[in-house]
């Protein structure tokens, strides 16, 4: 008898959860809950991304967003070069969570593909808690100091002082970043990036979409990013607070040696 060879899912048929299904947003609402990332399909028009967005989250405004709260994402053309505005752009796009630089960053977000490049464009996720399972194990001091209160600050003007890890008085955790030119950080954390940037690396899974396919992330645990494309690449984003409960962060990995938890927001 001929051995079967056994492949790996990919990262989207792994968390993939059919929207259309009778009770499927209880099923969503349980996913986000354990992994923090779903997979979709079925989205072929702003109006069904819309309506799904609506189904799982209060959408919150965004400063690029219409006033239904969609944001829609493609190259305009004049805004690659801007600070903040590299989403809005061609080049590479890299690993963030969304609204850093606000007191309390949305929960969810969702990010659907009308269009894609012709060449490029993949999406790339990486879960925090391996990034800081990864750092525990391969430079705790990197992973103490990341978690020190106003080691970066993230935004404008306007911006928030904050760090990337959050460890609350429960040991959960929950993870905030940019790093473009809004970001900015203390002369005790900047050693440490090039570590978290590597873990970063060595955790991303890249997440290719086709038409009609989106994934919602936890925000507060999931990062994301974009390779660079070419061509008319057309996605639509929402962003919001679940309409179910969600324990604040995430459970490290059982091999985590988390720093020590802080009171202070994040």
């Amino acid at each position: 008898m001929r051995n079967v060879i056994t492949r790996p899912k990919t990262l989207f048929a792994s968390h993939y959860l059919d929207v259309r299904v009778i009770g499927s947003d209880e099923a969503i609402a349980t996913q986000l809950r354990e992994s923090g990332l779903v997979t979709v399909d079925g989205l072929t028009s702003r109006k069904a991304i819309l309506a799904f967005a609506s189904r799982l989250m209060a959408i919150t405004p965004h400063p690029h967003s219409a006033p239904d709260g969609l944001t829609t994402i493609l190259d305009t053309g004049v805004h690659a070069h801007r600070a903040g505005f590299a989403g809005l752009g061609s080049g590479e796009l890299d690993a963030h969570t969304e609204r850093a630089g606000v007191p309390a960053p949305p929960r969810l977000m969702l990010l659907a593909c009308l269009r894609t490049a012709t060449e490029g464009g993949d999406v790339l996720l990486a879960d925090g808690r391996d990034i800081l399972a990864g750092l525990s194990s391969h430079d705790r001091e990197a992973a103490v100091m990341l978690a020190k209160p106003r080691t970066a600050y993230f935004g404008a003007g306007a911006g928030h002082a904050s760090r990337v890890f959050t460890i609350h008085a429960d040991n959960r955790v929950s993870i905030r970043l940019r790093q473009d030119g809004l970001a900015r950080w203390s002369p005790i954390a900047q050693p440490y990036l090039p570590a978290l940037r590597r873990e970063i690396a060595d955790c991303q899974h890249r997440l290719p979409l086709l038409p009609g396919q989106g994934y919602v992330v936890d925000n507060h645990r999931w990062l994301h990013a974009r390779t660079r494309f070419w061509g008319d690449r057309l996605c639509w984003r929402a962003l919001g607070q679940p309409r179910f409960s969600m324990a604040r962060g995430f459970v490290p990995a059982p091999e985590t040696v988390p720093p020590p938890a802080r009171s202070e927001a994040g």
